[in-house]
């Protein structure tokens, strides 16, 4: 018995050394070769660029305040020295966890709802898209409704001269649908509109 124990914990050696091999070694080098080969653009980020530079991600959201812009979803994330907010910071992805009963989150959402209605010309009572006023569990998002992004048409056609018909139009060609047909809202990508105002795309 006393004489097996070397020969059992030299094969417990090598079964560790090789499951350490293949889930460390072996499986990654697979699955980063098939996504390199399969999904590149993924894979890397789904970077965006713009004159051979690189603007941003299609993924992760980014701040726009200009009129001349479409203004993206609420950003509950902070920077994680200050603790002070940060909008779309990279580096520290995180909601608010209010609760919807929280009278802090209450609060926020009426001054934002009120902050849109003013930016863009609507009236008291007109309802807001739920998804300009609050923010997603990551604080990226790099998406809005189709309706949140019609609703600013008017306002970002003023601000660059151009004729809201065919900010409109834009806006309808980079609409994307619901995932699987069932999941979600039709959607716009924010960068990417805002980039393809930027090119001419309305003019």
């Amino acid at each position: 018995m006393l004489a097996s124990i070397p020969t059992e914990l030299l094969r417990s050696l090598r079964l560790t050394l090789v499951v350490a091999a293949v889930t460390g070694l072996v499986y990654p080098f697979v699955i980063t070769g098939i996504a390199q080969a399969v999904f590149n653009k993924q894979a890397n980020g789904s970077l965006v660029t713009q004159n051979g530079q690189v603007v941003g991600s299609a993924l992760i959201g980014q701040q726009f305040t200009s009129d001349r812009y479409f203004h993206g979803r609420v950003s509950a994330t902070v920077d994680p020295g200050t603790g002070k907010p940060l909008p779309y910071n990279a580096a520290n992805s995180a909601g608010s966890n209010y609760g919807p009963s929280n009278q802090a989150l209450i609060d926020r959402v009426r001054k934002d709802v009120q902050t849109v209605r003013q930016q863009n010309g609507l009236s008291a009572d007109q309802p807001v898209p739920a998804d300009l006023v609050t923010a997603d569990f990551s604080g990226f998002d790099p998406n809005i409704t189709e309706a949140s992004a019609l609703l600013q048409v008017n306002r970002v056609a003023q601000a660059r001269s151009l004729d809201p018909a065919k900010v409109r139009t834009v806006v309808e060609n980079h609409v994307q649908g619901r995932i699987l047909w069932v999941f979600g809202e039709p959607h716009v990508n924010v960068l990417d509109v805002n980039m393809a105002l930027d090119s001419g795309a309305a003019a």
